[in-house]
């Protein structure tokens, strides 16, 4: 078996996706990490209140990296005044568009308005190659843009997600200045799948990013740690097996 490379030789851009801001500050502070996102669920689970003052003090951390926030209103109308607003908030503020709304309307006629104006998106929640081929068809080629393709949700549903990203990676090259995103990955291995079909930017939540230090190990020293854990966690319970019966009977 071959050890894989350490991330930091990849060509694959890491972003710490969170909306902690203790983490995003630790995270700020990792060399590997170039980039940010986030969304209103992660930013509710970590109960923010007031999502303009929690961007704000992100972008007083992430001050030359790009960060992504996220419309939340249903109306493109409403889309739009809101991503006008986000935009303005920074220079490294990608923001995040959804494909569509929650009627299915697809958001393709917003992110062409919004591209045309020079604003820098990123196109979220993509799961079809359909959707990335009608996004990549409006953007306009002079303005950077995030192509956001929920990979581990595509493996969710049971399909291999290496081979529809790759076509993502093909469909994405008719626009240079658009990078694909790989979403929502499950595990450790997902960066390096990432990296071998040619994804630009891959998104980890900072679970996934503590597993960093396992890069490489020794599979007979972890196959010991391992076993360690589950000793250690069965004499903390106070596990006993009475064999005396057993013994008895035999």
């Amino acid at each position: 078996m071959t050890d894989p490379v350490h991330p930091s030789d990849l060509n694959i851009k890491i972003f710490a996706d969170g909306a902690d801001l203790e983490g995003i500050r630790e995270m700020s502070q990792e060399p590997l990490i170039q980039g940010f996102t986030t969304n209103p669920t992660l930013m509710r689970k970590a109960g923010v209140d007031d999502y303009r003052a929690f961007a704000l003090e992100a972008l007083e951390i992430v001050t030359v990296l790009p960060i992504s926030f996220e419309v939340f209103a249903d109306e493109f109308d409403e889309m739009e005044h809101q991503a006008m607003e986000i935009a303005s908030w920074g220079p490294n503020v990608n923001v995040k568009i959804p494909i569509t709304n929650t009627k299915g309307e697809s958001a393709a006629p917003l992110v062409e308005r919004l591209s045309g104006n020079g604003v820098a998106l990123n196109v979220t929640a993509m799961f079809t190659l359909q959707q990335v081929d009608e996004i990549v068809g409006v953007l306009d080629p002079g303005t950077p843009a995030i192509l956001s393709v929920f990979a581990g949700r595509v493996a969710d549903s049971g399909r291999d997600p290496m081979p529809h990203m790759k076509s993502a990676v093909d469909i994405a090259k008719a626009k240079p200045k658009s990078e694909l995103l790989w979403a929502s990955p499950r595990e450790l291995l997902n960066i390096f799948q990432a990296d071998e079909i040619g994804c630009h930017i891959i998104t980890v939540t900072n679970d996934v990013l503590g597993k960093l230090s396992n890069v490489g190990k020794d599979l007979g020293v972890f196959s010991r740690e391992t076993v360690r854990v589950f000793h250690n966690d069965a004499c903390a319970a106070g596990y006993t097996i009475d064999t005396a019966e057993t013994n008895a009977a035999e």
